[in-house]
Order: structure tokens, then sequence, then C-alpha cells
């Protein structure tokens, strides 16, 4: 069952976090992933505020998304953000398809 990783990302650093960046889609395939959403405009529909940069990552399942995010490449990639901000990554299920 497809998988999503939800990244709420507070940047502090964009030259940090732009370099970050640059090495994430690859490493992101490499897992068979690909960005649904990255940082867009976003329009808060309900409740407070969201001003949070918000990225979508769809995985073929939640192994592979778990594979990505704990592998030793994204271990060494995720160093490149250090100082550029916080950040906090949720690994979800796809709803199945009816």
């Amino acid at each position: 069952m497809t998988a999503y990783v939800v990244a709420h990302v507070h940047v502090e650093n964009w030259d940090a976090y732009r370099e970050y960046m640059r090495h994430t889609p690859r490493l992101i395939a490499k897992f068979g992933g690909r960005f649904i959403a990255r940082g867009g405009e976003m329009v808060t529909l309900e409740g407070p505020q969201e001003t949070l940069r918000i990225v979508l990552i769809e995985f073929p399942d939640l192994a592979q998304a778990k594979a990505f995010y704990n592998s030793d490449d994204y271990a060494r990639i995720k160093t490149l953000r250090d100082g550029a901000g916080f950040a906090k990554f949720v690994a979800i299920d796809g709803y199945p398809v009816e």
C-alpha cells in the first residue's frame, strides 16, 4: 500500500537548506519515492494559520519510506540541514483503493 512522508519544516538558514534540498530528490527516487508537494503556495482552509513549509513525499509502501529515512545515505544528507532550522517528519500509510 502506498505510504507518505509528511514533513513540517521551519527554515532559518535558506543557504544550508537549499544545499540539503539539492541532494534529496535522487535519494528519495532510490527508494521508489517521489515528491507530491515541496513547499509550494499554501492556503490554510481551517484552523490556525500554517506557517511551516510542508513537504509531501510518496513511497511504494511504509517499509520503503522508513528505509529511506533510516538509511545511511539520508543520515549523511540530513547533516546538511543542521542549523538550517527544524523539521518534523511523519510517515503514514495511504488509503487503500476501494
